[in-house]
């Protein structure tokens, strides 16, 4: 058991921690929470041994092993991945060198029945033993069982690891740390690099895990799927709660309202007991029951309440002015990178107002699609944009096209347009920028601001179609729920690239996976997505580690349709649907086109422009005209009975 005792930790004039005090458990699976600046990282950090607190003590067991990811860290590029992931086993390697020079001396050696003979067979055995408990027997085979785990292929194993980006060498400080199989890891935020497939065998790792394990992250999913316990820091406190997260918003809330009223009744005291004194302050006769009320004020002890705890934030997108049907159609949109290819072969129509996923694993496509549609890169195929889409995009390096010379409030003063101009403070708060944080230049901020305040901006955006790649990486659980409300309220079409599960779960109705240079469409939420995946490769956790079902919503999206249409027969018929909505908006285009046209001649001739040749083009293109139109209308009810079946 490791104790946290009696810590404080000074951060300028108020303490980020009050002689605080708790202890881990072995076995304990502890998700900590709090909001951004509350002190999580800075915790973790003081019970791996990183920083020293300004007083308390951590109480470790000595042979205790402890493993810990920052947010960040410094990693050395010196061999392959394969070999880096070895170093894991570094101690293995060591007790293996130490007992084979242990056996050579015991081979040499002719003594068999000394006391010394007998102390090195003794060490011996203790080696054979701290390997065979500690260490798994064939270490290769664990390697590419967790490096596969965590998104990597077999080609990788033999690349430098100067070849991975950022997020990538991260998994490999996590492969590294998981293999070591400490008593107890600390975790700070372990899913900001990872795929939704790479999260879920985490989670199954974590749950299977010998020893305790502690959670700093902003995925609910992840949370709640994994820890048993959750400890809150608030207010430089902490509160201990014996439930996973979930449980825990709901007991929190409850404390919350209970910690108003004792705070609402304490400033009524306060303020009677001060009306009291300054009232008889000067009276003889009072001066007694003046002096007690002062030592009473002296003796309490003021309720802290978290100012966020106070505030209630929503938020709605302006009204998006209303997009052609089709904000999105490819035909057999392809992307290569020289002889790589990404994805080819994709077939893909978006509906006005659907809200749609796109996943897979880290390096399939997914980015490199948006960027296809916001026209940043070549490509070959079919792509159209459809009509009067005003698109709104979130790259995942939004934060560097900030004018660092500005505010964040003018950041957002000057794209805001309406009634939102009087909630610009409240909309700031949501994202985190509160009081003098609002006059802070765009320049000062650190990565994770610039991110939320890129965010805060697009939200002002009258925008009709949004496209958010990787929206919800440094934003905490409630600034994400701030967002998911405005998204599920806004009345266009999104595209969301995420591997946020909750985040996703009940916002969108559709789910389209890259992988393999394939582009495959799943009908329904994201978790229908996962469970036909979990029957695809049982590898895999379930879809709310809890062995329960879906949430009912989830239910409703995957039951079968009216005419219990099987999932290739689904297909099929999303296929036809598609192709007829791309006929339909084909003979869309060429009404307006001729529609233009004869608009154009009629001017000429209200002029009096007119001859033999333009009265001719006149009735030609009506003729066109009448008969696009029927065909229009015939394919527009091709389509209505495709989408009644």
């Amino acid at each position: 058991m490791i104790g946290i005792n009696n810590l404080t930790v000074d951060f300028s004039a108020k303490p980020l921690f009050n002689n605080i005090s708790f202890s881990i458990n072995d076995n304990d699976r502890l998700a900590l929470v709090g909001k951004n600046g509350a002190g999580k990282s800075t915790l973790l950090k003081i019970i791996s041994g990183q920083q020293l607190p300004t007083s308390g003590t951590v109480a470790l067991p000595n042979d205790i092993t402890i493993g810990y990811l920052p947010q960040e860290m410094a990693i050395k590029d010196d061999t392959s991945l394969f070999e880096e992931t070895k170093k894991a086993f570094q101690k293995r390697i060591e007790l293996e060198t130490q007992l084979q020079r242990l056996n050579e001396e015991i081979s040499c050696r002719e003594d068999h029945e000394s006391e010394a003979f007998l102390k090195l067979i003794s060490q011996a055995d203790d080696l054979r033993n701290s390997l065979q408990v500690n260490f798994p027997e064939n270490m290769e085979a664990e390697i590419e069982k967790t490096l596969l785990g965590l998104g990597f292929k077999t080609t990788d194993f033999t690349r430098p690891t100067s070849e991975f980006s950022g997020g990538w060498r991260m998994r490999i400080e996590l492969a590294k740390i998981l293999l070591q199989r400490p008593d107890l890891l600390l975790l700070d935020e372990p899913t900001n690099h990872l795929d939704i497939n790479s999260i879920q065998w985490l989670e199954q790792f974590l749950i299977n895990h010998q020893g305790a394990v502690v959670l700093v992250s902003h995925d609910r999913a992840f949370l709640d799927n994994v820890t048993r316990r959750t400890v809150e820091i608030s207010c430089g406190q902490i509160y201990d709660y014996k439930v996973s997260y979930t449980p825990f918003v709901n007991l929190r809330k409850e404390r919350i309202e209970q910690q108003l009223k004792a705070y609402e009744n304490q400033q009524k005291l306060i303020s009677e007991t001060q009306d009291f004194i300054e009232r008889f302050r000067y009276k003889a006769t009072k001066a007694v029951q003046v002096q007690s009320r002062i030592k009473q004020l002296e003796k309490i002890v003021p309720i802290e309440i978290d100012a966020e705890d106070t505030s209630s934030v929503n938020f709605k997108f302006p009204p998006a002015e209303r997009s052609g049907d089709f904000p999105v159609i490819t035909e057999n949109l392809e992307k290569s990178y020289g002889p790589h290819r990404v994805f080819s072969g994709v077939d893909f129509t978006l509906r006005r107002g659907e809200k749609i996923a796109l996943v897979g694993s880290n390096g399939e496509g997914k980015s490199t699609f948006v960027k296809c549609v916001m026209s940043e890169i070549p490509y070959s195929g079919y792509l159209k944009i459809g009509h009067n889409i005003k698109i709104g995009y979130f790259a995942q390096n939004q934060a560097q096209l900030l004018d660092t010379s500005k505010t964040v409030f003018e950041t957002v003063d000057e794209v805001a347009t309406g009634d939102i101009r009087t909630r610009l403070k409240d909309l700031l708060a949501a994202f985190l920028f509160r009081g003098d944080d609002i006059d802070k230049k765009v320049a000062v901020l650190s990565g994770g601001e610039k991110t939320r305040l890129a965010m805060a901006k697009l939200l002002l955006e009258p925008v009709n179609f949004l496209i958010l790649d990787e929206p919800t990486n440094h934003l905490d659980m409630r600034t994400k729920d701030v967002l998911k409300r405005a998204l599920t309220d806004f009345n266009g079409t999104v595209v969301i690239v995420s591997h946020d599960r909750d985040f996703l779960n009940g916002l969108v109705d559709k789910v389209y996976e890259f992988a393999g240079g394939k582009v495959k469409e799943y009908i329904g939420g994201i978790y229908d997505y996962l469970n036909n995946q979990k029957g695809v490769n049982p590898t895999l956790s379930s879809a709310n580690g809890t062995g329960q079902s879906p949430t009912s919503e989830t239910v409703k999206n995957s039951e079968p349709s009216k005419s219990a249409l099987s999932y290739q027969e689904k297909k099929e018929l999303e296929r036809r649907i598609r192709k007829a909505e791309k006929n339909v908006a084909e003979l869309e285009n060429r009404i307006e086109e001729l529609e233009a046209e004869i608009a154009g001649l009629e001017d000429s001739m209200a002029k009096g422009v007119i001859d033999d040749d333009l009265l001719k083009n006149y009735s030609s293109l009506k003729k066109t005209l009448e008969t696009k139109t029927d065909e229009w209308e015939e394919a527009q009810n091709h389509l209505d009975t495709l989408k009644a079946q």
